[in-house]
């Protein structure tokens, strides 16, 4: 098994990598797969086995999926935080302290089992195409921080988000997939880079990059492919940043991603939005 020092510079190598032209829309793609996984173990599964798309440990795919490992694969390796707790003394009081250290452990592809079949819809995390337009966009409207407007946009633009008077437009007319791109690429903006937002000083290109990042994982998520629109501009980004920019970056759009998606699943469950969502 890999040490973590080795998984670690393995780390350092694949996000440099990530930025280049041809590696960064597979890494949004890996993000939008592995939902729950950090941002180091996504380039790690990605750079060890780029056509992955549900890992999980030896005993879990034994015990919860009724799946075995195949004879002679390979462990995809990844790293893992081990917690530890001790109790000291601090100031006369007794206190219970917590920290993690970290591991490399050993994780396999569902391709790289056999057994039962998994649950439907157990790789997805949202299944909205399309067809379920309407209620996709109710949805998103939903979880925006600023009213949403449809408007007659002049030039170029398909959409803006407006801080000044705290509202998200969308240009009128376009198809229904460039529509939900624009919307939560606008979202996106509102989020991140309003007042208070995590990236609200960056320069106006790394805004754009990582509002339409943001916007490409969303969809993906919802099984809708903007890779055609999305990668145009994006391509080549980054030349001049150092692995900790890349990282730092990288993580704020995934979290980003995950919190639009994770509010969207929530008005389902809480009953916000009623047509159409079961």
């Amino acid at each position: 098994m890999a040490d973590i020092k080795e998984i670690t510079k393995k780390l350092e190598d694949g996000v440099k990598a990530v930025f280049s032209s041809d590696r960064y829309q597979q890494y949004l793609d890996f993000t939008a797969k592995f939902y729950d996984y950090s941002v180091n173990n996504c380039i790690l599964i990605m750079m060890q086995k780029p056509d992955a798309s549900l890992v999980a440990g030896y005993r879990t795919w034994q015990t919860k999926f009724g799946r075995f490992v195949k004879k002679g694969e390979k462990a995809i390796q990844i790293i893992a935080p081990v917690p530890h707790k001790i109790k000291k003394e601090v100031d006369g009081e007794e206190k219970e302290l917590h920290w993690n250290s970290y591991r490399a452990v050993s994780v396999f592809d569902v391709s790289q089992t056999d057994g039962d079949e998994l649950p439907q819809g157990v790789c997805k995390v949202l299944d909205a195409d399309v067809e379920d337009f309407d209620t996709l966009i109710h949805k998103l409207e939903a979880v925006s921080p600023y009213p949403v407007r449809y408007e007659t946009i002049s030039g170029s633009a398909n959409g803006f988000c407006s801080f000044a008077e705290g509202k998200v437009v969308v240009k009128q007319g376009m198809s229904q997939l460039q529509t939900v791109k624009t919307l939560v690429h606008e979202i996106s903006h509102a989020v991140l880079h309003s007042k208070g937002g995590e990236a609200h000083d960056t320069d106006k290109r790394t805004r754009e990059v990582q509002a339409e990042s943001v916007a490409y994982c969303v969809c993906q998520m919802l099984g809708l492919d903007t890779s055609d629109y999305s990668f145009g501009y994006v391509a080549g980004w980054s030349g001049d940043k150092d692995v900790k920019e890349l990282s730092a970056s990288l993580a704020l759009i995934q979290k980003t991603a995950n919190e639009i998606v994770d509010e969207i699943k929530e008005d389902r469950l809480q009953g916000k939005l009623t047509d159409g969502l079961e």
